[in-house]
C-alpha cells in the first residue's frame, strides 16, 4: 500500500468510525424515546434495559452506515481540497479517480459489510425487539399504593393508606379488603401501621401490619336469620402474604417472531415467497373452479363445438316473437332474478377474493423485505458518490457545511427510500420498484456530481 492511500485511508476511517457512533447514538436515544413508555413503571433490571438498547441501536445499522458513509466522504475529499492537497496530488500527475480508489475500495467494502448486518444481525435484532416488548408488556407495573385512595391494583385485593412515609417507606391507617373468595366485601383488615416488602422474585407481597384488627363475615345467612356471623381478631403484629404473578421480567423464547419479514434471513424470505406464490396460486384456482360450479355459468360449461357441416345449409332462425315477452310480470321476475343472481355472485368473488388478498397482502412484504437487503448495501456505496465528488466541489471539510448538506442528501434518499416501500407494499408499484427507487434517484445525482468532479 502506498503512503498516499494510507494517508487516505486514514483521513477517512476516522471521521467514519466517529461518525457511525454519533449517529447510532442519535438514532439509538430517539428509539429509546419512542418506547420509553412500555420500560417505565416496570422495574426492569438495568441489564434488560441495556439489552434492549443494543437490540435497537442494531436495527438502525441500516441508515447509519449510509449516512456515515456520505458525511465522512465528503468530509474527507473537502479537507483535502480545503487545504489544496487536493490540487497539489492532481498537479503531480494523479488522476482523481486514482485519488478516490482506496475510498471507493473502503465504501464497496462498507457495503458488503451493510449487507451481512442486513442479513444476519438485523433480523436477529428485530427477533429480539419483538420477544422484549412482548415480554415486558406482559410484566405488570410495580406496585405503588397512592395515599388516600383505594388501589386495586393487585389481583383479588383492595387496599388503601391514609399517609405513607417516602423515607422508611411506613404507611399509616391501613385498609385491606380481601376479595380472594369473590363473595364481596366479607374479609376486612384495619391497621395503625405497615410495611410492604415483596420477595427477591416477585412472586409474593409480604404484607406486615402493627396494632390492627381483622374482621370476617360468614356470608352464611340461616332460616329465618338474617344476620351474620363476624369473626373479629384482634392483633399486635400479623403478615399478609399476598401472591403475585407477571411481576418480575421472564425472557421467552425469542423464536417465537421469527414469522415477521423484519426477522428473517435471505434464504428464509425465499422459502417464504416460494411458499406464498404456490399458495395463492392454489387459492386463486380453488375460488375460480367454485365459482365456476356454483351454478352461475351453467350455460357456458356446455361445449364449445358443433357439428361440421357436410353439405347444405342451416335455415335462418327467424322466429321474431321468440324474444318477446307476453307477461310483463314474467319480465319483471326475470329481471329481478338476475339481478339477485349478479348480487350474489358478486357477493362470492369478494369473500373468496379475501383468501388471496391475505396471501398477497403478505408476500408483497416478503418481496420487498427481500429486495431491501441488496438495495440498503448498494445505497452506502451511490452516497458515496455523491459525498466524495461533492466534497470536491465545495471543498469544505468542515463539519458545518459538509454535515448539512449530507443531510439534505440523505433525507431525500430516506423519504424516496419510505415512499417506495410504502407504494410497494400497497401494491400500487413492484417490489423491484419500491425498493431500489432510491437507487434510481441517486444514481443520476452521483454521476453528474462525479463527472463534473
Amino acid at each position: 500500500m502506498k503512503r498516499l492511500d494510507r494517508f487516505i485511508l486514514k483521513s477517512f476511517l476516522g471521521p467514519f468510525f466517529a461518525i457511525l457512533l454519533v449517529v447510532i447514538f442519535i438514532l439509538m436515544m430517539q428509539f429509546l424515546w419512542v418506547y420509553i413508555d412500555e420500560l417505565v413503571g416496570k422495574g426492569l433490571s438495568l441489564g434488560v434495559i441495556l439489552e434492549f438498547m443494543f437490540w435497537g441501536s442494531c436495527t438502525t445499522l441500516p441508515l447509519c452506515l449510509p449516512l456515515s458513509t456520505l458525511l465522512a466522504s465528503m468530509m474527507t475529499v473537502g479537507q483535502m481540497a480545503e487545504n489544496n492537497e487536493l490540487m497539489a496530488i492532481r498537479a503531480s500527475g494523479i488522476s482523481l479517480s486514482r485519488v478516490l480508489l482506496p475510498l471507493m475500495i473502503s465504501a464497496v467494502i462498507i457495503s458488503i459489510v451493510a449487507f451481512f448486518v442486513c442479513n444476519n444481525l438485523v433480523p436477529k435484532a428485530y427477533n429480539e425487539i419483538y420477544t422484549l416488548r412482548d415480554d415486558i408488556g406482559k410484566t405488570k407495573n410495580e406496585i405503588k399504593i397512592p395515599a388516600g385512595t383505594f388501589y386495586d391494583g393487585i389481583e383479588g385485593y383492595i387496599l388503601r393508606v391514609e399517609d405513607q412515609d417516602k423515607v422508611s417507606g411506613v404507611m399509616r391507617g391501613v385498609m385491606v379488603y380481601d376479595h380472594t373468595d369473590n363473595r364481596g366485601n366479607t374479609s376486612l383488615i384495619l391497621a395503625d401501621s405497615a410495611l410492604m416488602k415483596m420477595s427477591k422474585n416477585k412472586d409474593y407481597l409480604i404484607f406486615t401490619m402493627y396494632d390492627g384488627a381483622s374482621y370476617m363475615e360468614t356470608n352464611i345467612q340461616r332460616y329465618r336469620d338474617t344476620t351474620f356471623e363476624v369473626q373479629h381478631v384482634d392483633f399486635y403484629r400479623q403478615e399478609l402474604i399476598i401472591p403475585l404473578k407477571n411481576y418480575s421480567f421472564e425472557k421467552s423464547d425469542s423464536s417465537r417472531f421469527g414469522d415477521q419479514a423484519n426477522s428473517m434471513k435471505l434464504v428464509q424470505l425465499a422459502a417464504e415467497q416460494d411458499t406464498l406464490r404456490k399458495s395463492t396460486k392454489k387459492a386463486h384456482d380453488k375460488q375460480y373452479n367454485a365459482i365456476r360450479q356454483s351454478g352461475y355459468f351453467n350455460l357456458t360449461s356446455q361445449l364449445d363445438t358443433a357439428v361440421i357441416k357436410t353439405k347444405g345449409e342451416m335455415p335462418a332462425f327467424e322466429n321474431e316473437e321468440f324474444l318477446v315477452w307476453n307477461d310483463l310480470s314474467r319480465e319483471i321476475r326475470a329481471y329481478e332474478r338476475a339481478r339477485e343472481k349478479s348480487i350474489r355472485l358478486g357477493g362470492d368473488i369478494n369473500s373468496h377474493s379475501y383468501e388471496v388478498f391475505d396471501y398477497l397482502y403478505r408476500l408483497r412484504r416478503i418481496d420487498i423485505a427481500y429486495l431491501k437487503k441488496f438495495a440498503q448495501a448498494l445505497a452506502c456505496l451511490l452516497l458515496f458518490f455523491i459525498g466524495a465528488p461533492l466534497g470536491g466541489l465545495i471543498k469544505k471539510g468542515g463539519l458545518g457545511s459538509s454535515a448539512i448538506i449530507s443531510v439534505l442528501f440523505f433525507v431525500l434518499y430516506w423519504v424516496v427510500d419510505i415512499s417506495g416501500t410504502k407504494l410497494a407494499r400497497d401494491g400500487a408499484a413492484s417490489a423491484w420498484v419500491g425498493a431500489f427507487i432510491s437507487a434510481f434517484v441517486l444514481a443520476p445525482i452521483g454521476a453528474f456530481l462525479t463527472y463534473k468532479a
